[in-house]
């Protein structure tokens, strides 16, 4: 069912619940890949552990994590969904991989200077080789394209760098993948500080839409929205808030922002507000219900994670042993 087809990789870290921005600049559009491409869909555990983690928590979001992926549409009989820790090649092609990586590389990295300023007492050799990780994780699966938002880019691009810079070495051992960021997806922004992506992490709540938030919650959330001292819903210099309910009306409904202008012509904040509340609610409700289901069968999600990791593991091992023959390892069977 797969020969032939490109390759699409992508992770999501189990290490807080969700968002809006998560589901409407990722996941939700993980899907439309599935018809012409080979898709593998990891829960990036490994990476979530380079910031200190509650074990039992960390076990439920990863649970979590893949509830919610095939909850937002992705079928395991049409992609390959597994955890990464289940699939040890990651963590092995990560080490060759840290041999032909730079430092200077590393220590130019974005996230790495922010959560290091974030977590000071913390700052440990897996938050600075994480970018190592990442690449082996894209190219293990000779990955062609990989969905990506702009703040994962410059980490792409290092794997880029990676992967030519080890086929320069011993011939052509990796593809070198290309990202992809879609043009019509919309970049959420936090309720309370526009000027900041929204994420997961933020600790005030009235900043973030979890995918999972009840109704109430998220109409309550979006009223307390951040705006401007305006009335008119429209786009313009110092409207960084509206514009970004605006996207977010947008994403979930299906309109352009004049559209969206038209419609709210004459008409106040909480009119709007109240509006993209419930529309983000709608376009949820779906979702939680499905994950409901799905992660009250911890068996059948067991089932899953079993099958997704044979299936990314067998597509491992071919890229982890070309690669160990090309560096010089010896194999034995054993």
């Amino acid at each position: 069912m797969f020969q032939d087809k490109k390759v699409v990789f992508s992770g999501v870290q189990p290490s807080g619940s969700l968002t809006l921005g998560n589901y409407l600049g990722a996941i939700k559009n993980f899907s439309a890949f599935s018809d012409e491409y080979r898709c593998y869909y990891c829960v990036v555990d490994m990476h979530a552990i380079t910031v200190r983690q509650n074990p039992a928590e960390l076990r439920r979001r990863t649970y979590d994590t893949l509830a919610l992926y095939m909850a937002c549409g992705l079928d395991p009989e049409r992609n390959v969904l597994f955890v990464q820790s289940h699939v040890p090649a990651h963590a092995e092609l990560a080490w060759i991989l840290d041999c032909y990586t730079m430092f200077g590389e590393l220590s130019r990295m974005t996230q790495f200077k922010d959560k290091s300023a974030k977590n000071a007492d913390n700052i440990n050799a897996g938050l600075f080789t994480y970018p190592s990780l990442m690449a082996a994780d894209i190219l293990l699966y000779q990955t062609e394209l990989v969905p990506v938002g702009v703040d994962q880019k410059q980490h792409l691009e290092l794997s880029r760098d990676i992967a030519n810079r080890f086929n320069g070495v011993y011939g052509d051992v990796f593809v070198v993948p290309e990202p992809y960021i879609p043009t019509t997806s919309a970049k959420i922004m936090s309720l309370a500080e526009p000027s900041k992506k929204m994420s997961k992490s933020d600790p005030n709540e009235n900043a973030v839409i979890r995918i999972l938030d009840d109704r109430d919650t998220i109409v309550r959330k979006f009223k307390r929205a951040v705006t401007d001292s305006g009335c008119e819903v429209r786009r313009g210099e110092g409207k960084e808030g509206i514009e970004n309910l605006m996207s977010i009306y947008g994403a979930v409904t299906g309109k352009s922002f004049d559209e969206i202008e038209r419609e709210f012509d004459g008409r106040g904040y909480g009119d709007f507000k109240l509006a993209v509340g419930e529309a983000v609610a709608d376009s949820l409700e779906g979702v939680r219900r499905e994950f409901a289901r799905l992660s009250a069968d911890k068996k059948y999600l067991e089932e899953i994670m079993a099958k997704g990791a044979s299936e990314a593991a067998r597509a491992a091992a071919r890229t982890l042993g070309k690669v160990k023959k090309k560096v010089g390892f010896t194999d034995i069977r054993y």
